[in-house]
């Protein structure tokens, strides 16, 4: 078993974005791509991560979470040309939601060209 130091170090290594929030939506761990990433870095550790967001951005992360409570693993939160970003749960050994993660892939790419311009 790895300890968390070395976990951390590991974390640190992806260049997108990690932020852990525990099940009341404060934020718990930030990588060194999110504290990078977010204007204020290192001092939203300890915060609510719904105050970062807009009404609808926050209910619609209640919401997650209540689902992720009944069986859900991940959903989308945004998909936009820049990137899109997921909401994933953290289970304990046993199952139970400890929290959830944000994640960061680059947005999909969506084929311009019609099947006719490719015969």
């Amino acid at each position: 078993m790895i300890d968390a130091k070395t976990m951390s170090y590991i974390l640190d290594s992806l260049i997108e974005p990690v932020l852990f929030a525990d099940t009341k939506h404060i934020i718990r761990y930030m990588n060194k791509a999110a504290i990078e990433y977010y204007d204020d870095g290192i001092k939203l550790i300890a915060t609510n991560l719904l105050d970062c967001h807009n009404q609808k951005s926050r209910q619609m992360m209640v919401e997650i979470l209540a689902e992720m409570h009944k069986g859900l693993d991940e959903k989308i939160i945004t998909d936009n040309e820049k990137y899109r970003i997921y909401m994933r749960v953290v289970r304990d050994g046993d199952g139970l939601v400890i929290g959830y993660y944000e994640r960061y892939e680059p947005p999909q790419i969506k084929n311009i060209f019609s099947a006719k311009d490719t015969e």
